[in-house]
């Protein structure tokens, strides 16, 4: 069952209303601080997760953002229609040249996703910073089932990692179906796994090669 927030649009607006009231917030951060994508990531981070809950209102039940540093989500909550959703929040600063997050394993979202009720957000906010002043430019709210795969990569940690190649170019479509993104997802895999194969088959002649050196030289450090 297609979710009912998602899929109606209302992401749309809490995008919006997220992005007014973090431009109207007094300046959070030192002069310090603030040259810190870091820093500013984890101050925005937690001013969105404890803001989101509210602009939420009556959609979702239960709402919590207590979660271990290294948790799959920042926020989740359940949808009054059932749909039980956890957020991961993402911040991009605009003038750093290099961004890649990651999202999530592989592996795990294709667990979490076996439960149709189960929905995996991502929440961008995109800003820059003027002195002390946090500009948020955009904010993107939506399932990773959205993100178009032109704009994601897979990153060779574990199973797999999701990553964003590039946040600066976020192409989200609005109202994908899961299964299509979901069996993309299966033939990115499909063609990761062997060239990962190839490059291990590599490491593996490189380092009998090493062994093979090292067992031909004289021991002079006994």
């Amino acid at each position: 069952m297609k979710s009912s927030f998602f899929y109606s649009g209302k992401n749309i607006s809490i995008q919006e209303s997220l992005k007014s009231y973090l431009n109207k917030l007094p300046d959070f951060m030192s002069l310090q601080t603030a040259r810190s994508p870091r820093a500013v990531g984890d101050a925005i981070q937690d001013v969105v997760a404890e803001k989101l809950g509210d602009l939420l209102g009556d959609e979702c039940n239960g709402y919590s953002s207590v979660f271990a540093r290294r948790a799959m989500a920042d926020a989740a909550f359940t949808f009054s229609d059932g749909d039980y959703c956890i957020v991961d929040v993402k911040t991009h600063r605009k003038d750093t040249a290099f961004n890649m997050p990651n999202l999530t394993s592989v592996e795990r979202i294709s667990r979490f996703y076996e439960d149709d009720k189960n929905i995996f957000s991502i929440l961008m906010v995109s800003y820059q910073v003027e002195g002390s002043a946090v500009r948020v430019s955009d904010v993107k709210f939506c399932p990773i089932e959205f993100i178009d795969w032109g704009c994601l990569t897979i990153g060779a940690l574990g199973w797999g990692q999701i990553q964003i190649a590039n946040a600066n170019r976020l192409v989200i479509n609005q109202n994908y179906s899961r299964k299509d993104w979901m069996l993309k997802l299966c033939d990115v895999m499909l063609e990761f796994y062997p060239r990962e194969i190839l490059r291990i088959n590599e490491r593996v002649s490189r380092f009998a090669d090493i062994k093979e050196f090292w067992e031909c030289k004289e021991n002079i450090w006994k």
